[in-house]
């Protein structure tokens, strides 16, 4: 089915009618997945990336032909500076950022003895200093309106490791803490801050690792199968929907671990 298919069968009528959302990487797998989910619901999606500009073009695109609003920032968040730059551009755009997915991250399949401090500085810059800085510059406004939604995106290497690194386990549980930090001070406000842990999420999940280890992950799947990348972003809609769903870290694996 088309996004102009999806949004003539879901209509307008939704609580992201008209909201503007923020995704980071959103013209990666994952983050289109979620910026089509986003824009079928109604809101106007911010698609920012780092080096996917004819990506996020087509995107953007895709959505204005269905009757969407969107734009494409680019935005290279191992920078703190492009931070600020990057959320007014989007509130002179669009106007001010009432649902944020800081799904931006790093990593590669590598082993502690391959990551120095640089690697492992530039991995904590991308996938924690910078949705850090980013709800830090949206949380204000959301206090101020009374209503918000933070969605970080982890990893279940956040709890088990994994092929990609210290680097890259370090810096997605230490999400897990910027939630549990965040979401008790603004709750009342009525801003929920929550962390999205997948498993393996689409095909390029697996592309990424070596072909046996790939393989054995894969099968370990209690469901059977690697997770598609429409399933993450209903459920990542269906967490940002619900305003008394906050400080959780939320698996989605496809049976692999009890939590």
């Amino acid at each position: 089915m088309s996004l102009v298919e999806d949004r003539a069968e879901l209509g307008r009528a939704s609580e992201f009618d008209g909201r503007v959302a923020l995704v980071t990487g959103g013209a990666g797998h994952i983050g289109s997945s979620l910026v089509r989910s986003l824009s079928t619901a109604g809101a106007h999606v911010a698609v920012a990336h780092r080096s996917g500009g004819e990506a996020a073009k087509r995107l953007v695109e895709d959505i204005r032909s269905a009757g969407g609003s969107a734009v494409a920032l680019q935005a290279d968040l191992s920078d703190p500076d492009a931070v600020d730059r990057l959320v007014d551009s989007v509130s002179e755009a669009l106007g001010p950022i009432e649902i944020l997915v800081p799904n931006a991250g790093i990593g590669k399949v590598r082993s502690w003895q391959d990551v120095g401090p640089e690697e492992f500085d530039d991995a904590l810059a991308v996938n924690l200093r910078a949705p850090y800085l980013l709800a830090r510059k949206v949380l204000p406004h959301m206090i101020e309106r009374s209503w918000g939604r933070i969605l970080f995106v982890s990893s279940m290497a956040a709890m088990i490791g994994g092929p990609f690194g210290p680097d890259y386990s370090a810096s997605k549980a230490a999400l897990h803490g910027l939630v549990h930090y965040f979401a008790p001070q603004v709750a009342a406000q009525g801003v929920t801050v929550n962390v999205l842990a997948p498993a393996l999420v689409g095909e390029h999940s697996v592309a990424m690792m070596d072909t046996e280890v790939g393989r054995a992950i894969a099968a370990s799947i209690p469901v059977g199968r690697i997770g598609a990348l429409e399933e993450f972003a209903d459920y990542a809609l269906a967490v940002l929907r619900n305003g008394y769903l906050t400080n959780k870290v939320l698996p989605i694996d496809g049976g692999m671990f009890a939590h």
